[in-house]
């Protein structure tokens, strides 16, 4: 099983595909997908770039890893498809960017959020089946750490939003004077309930960035 992709996308990727450590990657990944349930569908992994071109990139948000229940993962941070219910984590985010009423009529679909340029990755792109966590070690932290450094060299102004401990490590790669990082604690229940979630306002921030640069809002 090997990691692909085209379009804008597709010279970031050849450049990893001639590191060590991306064979490696790709070994292990064929391993876990074919000894058990792994999230999100194998196909679906790169979903995140397929949906958001180079060039169109203008928010990435970036969390943990992806949801380790059934049917959940479907390539987006975050995201649910239509029908899933909703985890806690996206809960969160939702009663933050759209308060508690809007946040419940809410699918919990956030494709139309890549299709106006938001990003939307974890440091691991893929998990097993109940495993928080379980593919930490495969190489996607290498992966998307080169990720960051190639969003770091773009031209275009980019607001990017670490959310928990493991996001936040990526913020030394951001170092471009046209960007911007914002952090807060992981959205999930463990974390708002401490207090390191809510209130941040990172949405009216993100906003209000983009309109700096002459870029239209993210409707939410």
């Amino acid at each position: 099983m090997q990691l692909t992709i085209e379009g804008s996308w597709a010279t970031f990727l050849k450049a990893q595909s001639q590191r060590p450590y991306f064979d490696d990657l790709c070994r292990h990944l064929t391993n876990e997908y074919q000894s058990g349930p792994c999230f999100p569908e194998f196909d679906l992994l790169l979903r995140g770039l397929i949906l958001v071109p180079v060039e169109k990139v203008r928010v990435v948000v970036l969390g943990q890893d992806p949801y380790h229940g059934v049917g959940q993962a479907n390539g987006l941070a975050f995201s649910v498809s239509q029908g899933i219910t909703k985890p806690p984590s996206l809960n969160n985010i939702l009663k933050e960017c759209l308060g508690d009423q809007k946040a419940k009529q809410h699918s919990g679909d956030l494709t139309p959020w890549a299709h106006q340029g938001v990003l939307l990755l974890n440091t691991v792109l893929s998990v097993r089946q109940g495993q928080a966590g379980s593919h930490q070690k495969l190489g996607w932290t290498t992966f998307t750490d080169a990720l960051l450094e190639f969003l770091n060299d773009l031209k275009q102004p980019i607001i990017f939003l670490l959310w928990g401990n493991m996001a936040q490590k990526k913020a030394r790669f951001i170092e471009a004077p046209q960007h911007r990082v914002l952090t807060s604690g992981h959205p999930s229940p463990l974390s708002a309930n401490r207090g390191y979630w809510f209130g941040h306002d990172h949405f009216n921030q993100v906003n209000h960035f983009l309109e700096g640069h002459g870029q239209k809002r993210i409707d939410w």
